[in-house]
């Protein structure tokens, strides 16, 4: 038996030109989570990434913080969906940059609605595969860990780690969608895996961000 940790991404840009780069809170999140698995004496037998910078940088940081950098496989189908062409599918007039509250929650249920509908086959968001190839990317990951043995650290984002987790579950397209919302930035979810099948332990941890000096250092976006 194994052990899966799949970490979504630290901090990125949401509202900046360019979302996906970490944060300077984001590069303080992946590190930190780095030395808190070398405090635990973590030894990841693989590590899988997805292609997006951010979720390459939080790797980096990571291996910062954990003092080795074991050699990572790259698959594209752990990126996260597009969702500004999520958005479009169900609101096809152009949405400007939100700057409040207001807006920010606007802009979530607009995403809601569209992750709902492309995950029912209602719609296809432009330049997407439908939601069935887009999950079966990351089955396919989850099946290429169950060839491994020990502690295997796997970097995403939201999106790929909430389906994993509905896949695993068998939760509705409504309840994956409700995960994915929910998940925390450098967040870790833990699977315990067999040559057979992966099976949940936690989901959506922050235990190297325990305490009130970090307290500042949670973030969703």
């Amino acid at each position: 038996m194994g052990t899966l940790y799949l970490v979504r991404h630290g901090q990125a840009s949401f509202g900046a030109a360019n979302y996906d780069q970490l944060s300077e809170l984001g590069h303080r999140q992946s590190l930190r989570l780095g030395e808190y698995f070398a405090a635990q004496d973590l030894v990841f037998s693989a590590a899988i990434t997805g292609t997006l910078q951010r979720q390459r940088q939080t790797y980096a940081g990571i291996c910062q913080g954990l003092g080795s950098s074991p050699e990572a496989l790259e698959l594209p189908g752990l990126n996260e969906y597009d969702s500004e062409a999520v958005i479009a599918a169900v609101h096809p007039q152009p949405l400007g940059k939100p700057q409040s509250p207001e807006a920010y929650r606007a802009h979530f249920r607009l995403l809601k609605d569209g992750l709902t509908q492309w995950m029912n086959g209602v719609a296809t968001p432009r330049g997407m595969p439908p939601y069935a190839q887009w999950q079966a990317a990351i089955v396919s990951a989850l099946d290429h860990v169950r060839s491994h043995s020990g502690n295997v650290l796997l970097v995403s984002s939201g999106g790929p780690i909430s389906t994993a987790v509905g896949h695993v579950l068998g939760t509705t397209p409504e309840t994956t969608i409700e995960l994915n919302l929910r998940i925390r930035n450098s967040s870790v979810t833990e699977f315990a895996f067999t040559p057979k099948r992966h099976m949940l332990v936690t989901y959506n941890t922050l235990p190297h961000l325990d305490g009130k000096a970090y307290a500042d250092w949670v973030t969703y976006a």
